[in-house]
């Protein structure tokens, strides 16, 4: 079999969000695939600095984070893109104007506009211990921003921060008051392009794996789509391949039956 490229999405897909831990299966799925010639990539929403334990326990020829905005591979960095300052700036003052949440996402920290949140999602975000989360005035400059959150509610102007945005930002429903957001142009689909051309495979030679919306970009992209056993509906379509959940060990089972184990 040639060499084959796998990309993996972290929440509900390595890791399980009911015990925050990597399967013992999956862990030797991803150990396995690789003494076979195959590449690992995580491909996550995430920011390089959100990653948190996720690091310790698996370990990738890549990570692909902030939806294609930072890629790193075998420890150094193979793309970089930082919003413009004065970008951030107006992004910052928009969320403030429509009454709403945000968290600033980068490689080397998160930042929020205050310590305290009305919204459940931006509290339990505060409380955070896995990544470098700090408070400050967002009219300050607050270090390189690669993509963002933001939390609203029924007090929230959503249309009208939604038509300041205008064409520069793509911006991903996860459902609840919750939008992640990121420079048009840059997605996980878009990250995985990045890594076929650099290690010269094709679509055909990836396998991508998720659960949730924001997967949504690689499962339109890659002919081989492995959906998770708990999913958003919106996957089905795309789907080459429903598998078992985390807790089921589902990673394992999807590489096995596809024949990625040996």
């Amino acid at each position: 079999m040639s060499r084959k490229a796998l990309f993996f999405d972290i929440d509900g897909t390595l890791m399980s969000e009911v015990t925050r831990e990597v399967p013992e299966s999956a862990k030797e799925a991803l150990r396995r695939t690789r003494e076979c010639g195959n590449l690992v990539f995580v491909n996550t929403g995430r920011s390089y600095s959100e990653l948190g334990k996720i690091k310790q326990m698996v370990e990738p020829d890549g990570w692909l984070c902030g939806c294609g905005t930072y890629i790193e591979v075998d420890g150094k960095s193979l793309y970089h893109r930082i919003m413009p300052e004065e970008q951030r700036r107006m992004i910052c003052q928009a969320i403030e104007d429509a009454d709403m949440d945000g968290l600033m996402e980068g490689k080397d920290g998160c930042y929020v506009p205050s310590p305290d949140s009305r919204f459940a999602e931006g509290r339990r975000i505060r409380k955070s211990i896995h990544f470098a989360l700090r408070s400050m005035d967002w009219s300050e400059s607050c270090g390189d921003v690669e993509k963002f959150c933001v939390l609203a509610d029924e007090k929230s102007d959503r249309a009208g921060f939604f038509r300041k945005l205008g064409l520069d930002i793509d911006v991903i429903d996860r459902g609840n008051g919750f939008y992640e957001c990121v420079p048009a142009g840059h997605s996980k689909a878009n990250a995985i392009d990045r890594i076929l051309e650099a290690y010269d495979l094709t679509l055909e030679d990836a396998y991508v794996f998720g659960d949730s919306t924001n997967d949504l970009s690689m499962f339109e992209h890659v002919p081989n789509a492995i959906m998770m056993g708990k999913h958003s509906p919106q996957l089905e379509p795309y789907a080459s391949f429903c598998t078992k959940t985390v807790e089921q060990d589902g990673i394992w089972y999807a590489m096995e039956h596809l024949g990625l184990l040996e």
